[in-house]
């Protein structure tokens, strides 16, 4: 019956604004950070003004990214991205705007894409802004922290894990080869302003859309729920597939409480 509906809304409608969260992901093993009321199952996220001006922070960030990144780096697209993908390929998604960091929407196939909140897979320098592969950058870590290497733990949210607890004050972190300058994943941290290109870009694929769908998003964070705003503004119709809370759903013409995968099968 929803996927009927699902199926009806996409059908009746040509130019898709496609927004995505992290429930998109789950099914490719990366945690969502909220339940389904939007509150946080954990501590919140590193905030940036943390990471920029305390170095135990940031020993502590990336020692858990060191060992969250081994599963992390490994995830694969699930039928969520691959239908997504398919989405686009029939020419109804002009626009797929992510929340999430994993690239998995580029890996299922996805072309038109923006990463609101950055990629993961870069890791940047604050002073200089040369760019390495977050890749190369692990082999880093494993070379200069070898006994953290044998560590597992649990996995959390992007390419955290869970160490707290332990001692991170010998973890070493490599500066940038470059400057010496702070490294940090190229990714839009909590506290950190999204970039404004990217959000003028995607309001102009918005003011030419005649739909948007939310799929795996609690809209939480007003980086994301601000679209959803602007669509009400403009009078097009929102669909959601989320399971619980969203901020929108007072907004919404039509919601959807099923995993994202499950509920985007018919597009595959």
């Amino acid at each position: 019956m929803e996927n009927s509906a699902l199926k009806t809304f996409i059908e009746k409608h040509q130019r898709l604004f496609v927004l995505t969260g992290a429930g998109c992901s789950t099914n490719s093993g990366i945690p969502d950070y909220r339940d389904g009321n939007g509150d946080w199952k954990r501590t919140q996220p590193v905030r940036f003004q943390a990471f920029v001006t305390d170095e135990k922070t940031r020993q502590r960030y990336w020692a858990r990214s060191m060992v969250g990144w081994r599963r992390f780096g490994r995830a694969q697209p699930n039928d969520a991205h691959h239908a997504l993908a398919r989405l686009e390929e029939s020419g109804r998604s002009q626009l797929l705007l992510t929340q999430n960091v994993d690239r998995l929407h580029q890996a299922a196939g996805s072309r038109e894409v923006i990463d609101l909140h950055g990629r993961l897979d870069l890791v940047m320098c604050m002073a200089c802004a040369n760019t390495i592969r977050r890749a190369d950058f692990q082999d880093e870590l494993v070379r200069l922290n070898p006994a953290w290497v044998r560590l597992d733990a649990a996995t959390l949210p992007d390419d955290d894990a869970d160490l707290d607890g332990l001692d991170f004050a010998a973890f070493a972190v490599p500066p940038c080869e470059c400057c010496g300058g702070v490294l940090k994943p190229d990714v839009v941290f909590y506290g950190e302003n999204v970039p404004r290109d990217q959000v003028a870009e995607a309001q102009r694929h918005l003011e030419a859309a005649d739909a948007m769908l939310i799929v795996g998003s609690s809209l939480m964070v007003y980086s994301g729920y601000r679209f959803a705003l602007a669509a009400a503004r403009r009078g097009i119709p929102i669909d959601a597939v989320n399971i619980g809370r969203t901020r929108a759903d007072d907004l919404l013409a039509l919601k959807i409480e099923e995993r994202c995968e499950a509920a985007l099968s018919f597009l595959l």
